[in-house]
């Protein structure tokens, strides 16, 4: 039997930690809460002690904040994961958790059965990032211009990243889908292609650029 997924929950609002601990004890047999800190400081403190698998960390909190930490963290314990977990889709907030070095970042609306789905996920190397929040950061670089095969989006991202060359022209009309945060049944619906033809697409581009996930593929259309 494999250990349990050792989770530290960092919140502020001692009600989302307390539920959130109530919950992935319930349903989750799987996982097992180590702690709950209430500001980044302390939950250095219990990761250098406890040394969790995964932590659920919050955005703004009182004596450091959760993106301070997670570079902390990260810095030491670069094996841990750390999953955003946050009211905020501010864009500034996302970039800034993302260059810390944060395995996702989700919104707090999402459902308890699917943040489960998410930490297990994440246990298997597979990072998420909310779609909404993957599309507003791509089409706010782009002045809000949905990127298109051959217009201005796609052309300009390419000159500025070389490596995107390598991509045929079907693979980088879809790279940029991804990049806003498009998933496959989307991709082929907006380009009248069969799902697992974008699903073969995708799986090249991955090969392609070296990249295990579509959380990778956003940062790298972020670098530009």
């Amino acid at each position: 039997m494999e250990p349990k997924i050792k989770i530290l929950l960092a919140d502020d609002q001692t009600l989302i930690t307390q539920s959130l601990n109530t919950f992935l004890s319930n349903y989750a047999e799987d996982m097992t809460v180590i702690g709950a800190a209430a500001s980044g400081k302390e939950a250095v403190l219990i990761t250098e002690r406890e040394h969790p698998d995964i932590i659920l960390m919050d955005v703004l909190m009182p004596e450091m904040g959760g993106i301070e930490a997670v570079g902390i963290i990260k810095n030491k314990y670069p094996e841990i994961k750390i999953i955003m977990l946050s009211t905020y889709d501010e864009d500034e907030y996302v970039r800034a958790a993302i260059m810390a070095g944060t395995s996702g970042y989700l919104l707090k609306a999402i459902s308890p059965t699917e943040l489960i789905t998410v930490i297990r996920a994440l246990k298997n190397n597979i990072i998420q990032i909310s779609p909404e929040i993957a599309r507003k950061m791509v089409r706010q670089k782009y002045n809000g211009n949905e990127l298109k095969s051959g217009g201005c989006g796609l052309q300009d991202m390419t000159e500025s990243l070389p490596w995107l060359k390598t991509l045929t022209n079907r693979e980088r009309e879809i790279f940029t889908y991804i990049a806003t945060g498009y998933e496959n049944e989307e991709i082929a619906d907006k380009l009248n292609l069969a799902l697992q033809t974008v699903k073969n697409q995708v799986s090249a581009i991955y090969s392609k650029l070296g990249v295990k996930n579509r959380f990778e593929i956003i940062k790298l259309a972020n670098k530009r």
